[in-house]
């Protein structure tokens, strides 16, 4: 059978040189043209302002406040500030501040800009170049590499502060993953929170370790502190870090249900082994979490500990270690896909990789302070991405074994309450 190929033609253009140079030209006559008027409606609106407080100029009236004549002044204007003439007006007492003046003067506008260039990748060598031509009658400014700079930390050390401070007691959180990512010599621990509905929440981050009892148990009492209910089973998902599984103990006691992540245990065995026997020990661990029930997982699981207990003794001992904990979300009777997305910490995976695509220009890492900042840069930023849990639907359920757990915890202290 003969091929037919249709042959690609360039699409035609009408386009000429002379129309092209024309095209630009208007282009740019429009820009500046825009501009001016820009300008001109907001020296406008300055004196608008300054009429409402004096009256029009040269006009009889008996107000304490007066026209003062004009002197230079800033506004905000494009990511950067410009020059602009400042109408004064003075009562008795001295300079009375114009509404409108303030208002455009306000910084808050430059510390946003200079956050969404960072967040795009703009590096602050380069902010100037990613802004629109100005005049260059107004005189811009405040686009250098430390202006910004100087922006991006008061814009990030308020969000970190916001980030750190918000209250998450009527968010309904039932599971908590809990997994850390290495930005240079620091290490920062994120909670990723899931509701009842299914929807995701970051519930904050600290720089510390997983395997420091000190900071495991600190950044769970600040969850407590700010509205988890430590009176409510939770199901944590974590790396496997020994402390942190022991801090869930002390502060949440046998309401804290742990799942241990599969893949974290997962790379942990196959790396006590040879490159020649990863591909079948990752495909045997994978059929044996996708087991049916619990019971044939552990049988599973058992058997390849044993198979490698006498040649790979380091392997056989990592999978044998909290091993039961692999397996805890079989025990729930959930639906594959709510399963599988709560057997794992990929959630926060991903959102290290949000990290680390806004922080892979960051070359030197100053302060721990500043490994905070970006993180909530970046958080901040994936938040808005969010979708809820694959396999939410199923979400009752696991309410529903949680809310039993409960139960069975009370009757167990009602009746040491009563012998006692």
């Amino acid at each position: 059978m003969n091929r037919v190929t249709k042959k690609r033609t360039k699409a035609p253009t009408n386009i000429t040189p002379t129309q092209t140079s024309l095209a630009d030209f208007v282009r740019e006559e429009l820009r500046e043209f825009v501009f001016e008027q820009g300008m001109i409606a907001l020296q406008k609106l300055l004196e608008e302002d300054r009429d409402r407080l004096c009256g029009a100029a040269y006009e009889r009236s008996e107000r304490t406040v007066r026209r003062a004549g004009s002197a230079p002044g800033e506004l905000v204007l494009g990511g950067r500030k410009v020059r602009v003439k400042r109408p004064r007006v003075r009562d008795t007492e001295g300079e009375v501040p114009l509404d409108s003046y303030q208002y455009f003067s306000e910084t808050d506008p430059l510390e946003k800009r200079a956050m969404e260039q960072m967040i795009v990748g703009v590096s602050t060598r380069k902010y100037q170049r990613s802004l629109e031509d100005v005049d260059a009658r107004t005189q811009p400014r405040s686009t250098s590499k430390s202006a910004v700079s100087r922006r991006f930390v008061a814009a990030t050390q308020k969000q970190l502060k916001e980030c750190l401070r918000t209250q998450i007691g009527d968010l309904s959180i039932r599971c908590v993953m809990l997994d850390g990512i290495h930005l240079g010599k620091h290490l920062v621990v994120i909670a990723v929170g899931i509701d009842e509905e299914g929807q995701k929440h970051v519930l904050g981050f600290w720089e510390g370790s997983t395997e420091n009892s000190e900071v495991c148990t600190s950044l769970l009492s600040d969850l407590v502190e700010r509205g988890l209910d430590s009176q409510k089973s939770t199901l944590f998902v974590i790396d496997g870090g020994k402390a942190l599984r022991q801090s869930i103990r002390r502060v949440f006691g046998k309401r804290g249900i742990v799942q241990r992540c599969q893949l974290h245990k997962m790379r942990n065995v196959i790396g006590h082994l040879p490159k020649a026997l990863h591909a079948s020990v990752r495909q045997t661990l994978r059929e044996a979490y996708a087991s049916k029930n619990d019971k044939t997982a552990v049988r599973r699981l058992k058997q390849l500990a044993s198979s490698l207990s006498e040649d790979h003794p380091g392997a056989a001992a990592s999978l044998k270690e909290g091993l039961d904990e692999t397996i805890t979300i079989k025990r729930f009777g959930l639906k594959k896909m709510l399963e599988r997305s709560l057997a794992t910490t990929n959630i926060i995976e991903n959102l290290n990789g949000s990290i680390r695509q806004l922080t892979r220009r960051v070359k030197t890492w100053k302060s721990g302070t500043m490994v905070l900042r970006w993180v909530a840069s970046a958080v901040i930023d994936a938040k808005a991405k969010f979708r809820r849990l694959r396999g939410h639907k199923n979400m009752p359920k696991l309410v529903q074994y949680l809310n039993a757990c409960d139960d069975v915890i009370n009757k167990a202290v009602d009746e040491e309450q009563m012998a006692a």
